[in-house]
């Protein structure tokens, strides 16, 4: 690895089938150890339940209000400056509860890759 600025690109970011939109901010194979992903979710979308295999989650709220539910932790409130920890396996999702744009960064370690996420069936 080599040190180096990594500049944000609005123009790349993208729809996830999920239900929010990802601008991958740091995803790499050189960085294998973590990526950093800024999530956006409409008012009102809920995203599908899912889970990561071997990965460990962590969402930094930035903006707006959301509620989560992780496993079997009764749903959650988060607002900006919350830190929701998800390890590997938990079956989680978020829900935009508030009236503008719902966003966070998603911080996973090891890396995320496509290969690591599961959607689950709604109970």
């Amino acid at each position: 690895m080599q040190a180096q600025i990594l500049k944000a690109d609005e123009d790349e970011e993208y729809y996830f089938d999920e239900g929010c939109f990802i601008l991958e901010l740091s995803n790499s194979a050189a960085d294998a150890d973590v990526s950093i992903a800024r999530a956006r979710v409409r008012p009102g979308v809920t995203t599908k339940l899912h889970r990561l295999q071997g990965v460990v989650e962590r969402y930094v709220v930035l903006a707006g209000a959301g509620m989560v539910r992780i496993d079997d932790l009764a749903p959650q409130n988060v607002a900006a400056g919350d830190v929701v920890i998800i390890p590997p396996l938990c079956p989680q999702q978020i829900t935009n509860i508030g009236e503008d744009d719902l966003v966070f960064l998603a911080i996973c370690s090891p890396r995320f890759t496509l290969g690591v996420y599961e959607a689950l069936k709604e109970a």
